[in-house]
């Protein structure tokens, strides 16, 4: 099995890191017949990179998870809120080069580029279809992860079933622009002087990895997000999964740090309305009403200009940033009920 044998190959301090993930059991007390459960560290673009997949059953569509940021990992947030995936697909959770557990301070820093993360994502997606027997993937891509999933879905049609994007990244740096400019309003027309001052100080975009970090903190406390019940939450989901632990954290801070400030100048300038105005597969944008991160009308202005086969806009009313830790159960079930038989319908269109 391609998982365990890249396990086993890994050096026996990157071992101790992996961490570990639980089987499917049935009533019985048995491994469920088909599930998958892994974690290994592949060799990906000649870096070790940390991957886990999960399924009840790999005949179901494989899932790729690409998580935001860059650097961000949201390995626990995915786990935590969106595990019912695992029963409708066969969930690959990526520790993207430089993220989470796949951190490793002798990364070349000039190895953190768009380019870089493109090809390396094809080496997981031929690996994955490798191990499960399948020749196509679905990708959902979250901020800085839905413009690197557009990209790698234009760019490899033929390996993807459907692309889901959420925080979804159009022209970057209207969005940018965007977001910096809601936020100094917004605190100006709620009197929080000392954070309109922060604003101010920090200048609109373009911004180093730095100031955006300071952006996002900024804004991050005027939508409540650093409120004792918001932090609860979110401490209980980074806490709560098997495959992580307290220790991780030094290593996920300082390999966001350091992805931010690496690619930052480049990621903020990506505009997928001119890379990429079409896909050759279903399109499902998820976007939560009340995003100011990727701020919502950014998105529309993508999901409007982009051609594709079929594509659907659904709105997450009560979803800021992350409806998929927002909106869990709606996201789960639209990603079971309307993404997995759109790939079933796409055969059908293909073989009609």
């Amino acid at each position: 099995m391609l998982m365990e044998a890249e396990q086993r190959s890994t050096p026996s301090k990157r071992v101790r890191r992996l961490g570990k993930t639980p089987p499917f059991l049935g009533p019985d007390g048995e491994v469920v017949p088909g599930s998958i459960a892994e974690i290994a560290y592949l060799r990906l673009g000649g870096i070790d990179q940390w991957v886990m997949v999960r399924g009840e059953s790999i005949a179901n569509p494989p899932l790729i998870l690409l998580h935001g940021g860059p650097g961000l990992s949201e390995t626990d947030l995915f786990r935590y809120f969106n595990a019912p995936l695992e029963k409708s697909f066969t969930v690959v959770y990526w520790d993207q080069r430089g993220a989470g557990k796949s951190f490793n301070g002798a990364i070349p820093r000039s190895s953190m580029t768009v380019e870089q993360f493109v090809s390396d994502l094809d080496e997981l997606v031929d690996a994955v279809c490798a191990r499960v027997g399948q020749t196509k993937v679905v990708l959902f891509g979250h901020s800085w992860g839905s413009a690197l999933g557009v990209l790698y879905a234009a760019r490899f049609p033929e390996k993807v079933g459907a692309y889901v994007g959420s925080g979804q990244i159009g022209h970057a740096a209207s969005g940018e622009s965007a977001s910096y400019a809601f936020a100094l309003a917004e605190a100006q027309r709620r009197g929080k002087r000392r954070l309109a001052e922060k604003l101010c100080a920090i200048g609109p975009p373009p911004h180093s990895g730095e100031k955006v970090f300071a952006q996002r903190a900024t804004l991050a406390r005027l939508e409540g997000s650093m409120r004792p019940k918001a932090l609860w939450k979110l401490g209980r989901a980074l806490l709560a999964g098997k495959e992580s632990s307290i220790l991780d954290f030094p290593n996920t801070t300082r390999g966001f740090r350091f992805t931010l400030d690496a690619m930052w100048p480049e990621a903020s300038h990506v505009n997928l309305t001119e890379l990429v105005p079409a896909l050759r597969m279903p399109v499902f944008f998820f976007l939560g009403r009340n995003d100011h991160w990727v701020p919502a009308e950014t998105s529309v202005a993508y999901f409007d200009a982009l051609t594709a086969p079929s594509k659907r806009l659904v709105w997450f009313e009560e979803s800021g940033h992350e409806p998929f830790v927002d909106e869990p159960a709606k996201f789960n079930a639209l990603m079971a009920e309307l993404v997995r038989p759109a790939l079933f319908s796409e055969r059908a269109a293909r073989v009609d």
